[in-house]
């Protein structure tokens, strides 16, 4: 678990927790017993947290479960060489409530949270819940993730976007969220700046990707492309998105789906979440001829990440169009009612936006791949292939069909488009 830091260091009093001190917070802490049942007697304490920023700890006892998350002041993966404001805990605890009240069915339920500590405790998702990203390397279908995912991004954009609020509550909003500018910061750095530059955080499966990563860093197209899509990033305060939506930050059984870690949430664009999750879903789909073997060569399980990536998209757009429809004569200032008056009008409006929608989330979707194969933090997908030769194969088939999406997202009208170019690729 590497070194804890002592609380001196710090300010407010802070002290990361090890699995002995964190009984003794626990002790302190009314919402945390009581979400343990009131029994504290023989806790199990386990720290799983295989992420780049915190400590997560899983606590157990015979009367019931939680799960305790700590942000550190530091990118806990580099080490404190890399500060990094613990403060991002506090935003995403504002998320999860608001998104969880949103979307209740798939957010999990926070129990408690200490702003100085930068701890989270909340709902643990005991198995045979696992994380997304897990159950896609080992192959297994989830039927309902498609009609949950895009439920989620539905709700949670439409609900916190001017097409439902004023202009008033939204500004109001949008500067709650300003604060989160460390994470916005980490973002635009490792996903928009370094992959298109020499930077000593980059790292790609050499010597295989030497000549692919010197291409990305001389492509002037791919340059513009990315500044403009990092202009949206920077600018655009669209929706409260979540802001890292990867399926390392979704927990699924074969029923339930739920999003975790939102501790990069900002009032955005809301194409970045869209596009993550599609994004993360080409590179799981190029990853597959990586982990087929002669008992299972992974054509039908490439298949259906297909078929999810064609059913999210339009899953979502039939539900964030139904939304709008829905409320309509509500406070939205996007579009007033008395302006869109008419069926025709409304639905000019509607189709402009979501095909707007729908080139923005291709663009990050590109982004957030590129980032991935040649930028500081890969994904287990990729990095669980122990074959490097043929893992790099895998990485230049993502690559090659990634530069290929940031250039020409706007061509794409449909996402059975983009299915049938991910299959030319």
């Amino acid at each position: 678990m590497g070194s804890i830091p002592s609380d001196d260091k710090y300010p407010l009093g802070f002290k990361a927790l090890d699995e002995n001190s964190l009984v003794e917070y626990i002790k302190s802490a009314p919402q945390i017993v009581s979400a343990l049942g009131g029994d504290l007697n023989e806790l199990s304490i386990k720290e799983v947290g295989d992420g780049n920023l915190n400590f997560v700890y899983i606590v157990v006892g015979p009367s019931g479960s939680v799960v305790v998350k700590q942000a550190l002041p530091y990118i806990r993966c580099v080490g404190e060489s890399w500060p990094l404001s613990k403060e991002r805990a506090f935003f995403e605890m504002l998320t999860l409530k608001r998104h969880g009240a949103l979307c209740p069915t798939h957010v999990p339920e926070v129990y408690y949270f200490d702003r100085a500590m930068a701890i989270i405790a909340m709902r643990y998702l005991k198995p045979p819940y696992v994380i997304l990203r897990k159950g896609l390397i080992a192959g297994i279908e989830y039927p309902l993730l498609a009609q949950h995912m895009s439920e989620y991004m539905a709700r949670t954009l439409f609900f916190t976007s001017l097409l439902y609020c004023s202009a008033k509550d939204h500004r109001n909003s949008v500067a709650k969220f300003l604060g989160n500018v460390e994470q916005c910061g980490l973002t635009e750095l490792v996903v928009f700046s370094d992959p298109y530059r020499l930077s000593s955080s980059n790292r790609w499966s050499s010597p295989y990707l030497d000549t692919d990563v010197q291409s990305i860093r001389e492509d002037i197209h791919l340059k513009l492309e990315v500044a403009q899509l990092k202009s949206l990033f920077c600018e655009r305060a669209q929706a409260l998105i979540h802001g890292d939506l990867h399926t390392g930050s979704i927990m699924v059984t074969e029923n339930s789906t739920q999003v975790i870690d939102p501790e990069f949430s900002f009032y955005g664009p809301m194409g970045f979440d869209i596009g993550a999750l599609l994004g993360n879903f080409i590179l799981a789909y190029f990853a597959q001829d990586g982990h087929a073997d002669e008992s299972n060569d992974r054509q039908v399980y490439k298949q259906w990440i297909l078929n999810t990536i064609e059913d999210t998209w339009n899953l979502f757009h039939d539900k964030f169009v139904s939304l709008w429809n829905e409320n309509n004569h509500i406070s939205g200032e996007a579009y007033p009612a008395d302006v869109f008056n008419t069926p025709q009008l409304n639905i000019l409006a509607q189709n402009k936006y979501m095909q707007d929608l729908f080139h923005d989330s291709l663009g990050f979707a590109a982004a957030k791949m590129i980032r991935r194969i040649v930028g500081i933090a890969h994904v287990e997908d990729f990095e669980s292939i122990h074959n490097v030769q043929k893992r790099a194969y895998c990485e230049q088939r993502s690559l090659q069909f990634a530069k290929m999406l940031m250039k020409t997202r706007n061509k794409f009208e449909s996402a059975t488009q983009l299915v049938s170019a991910i299959l030319q690729t």
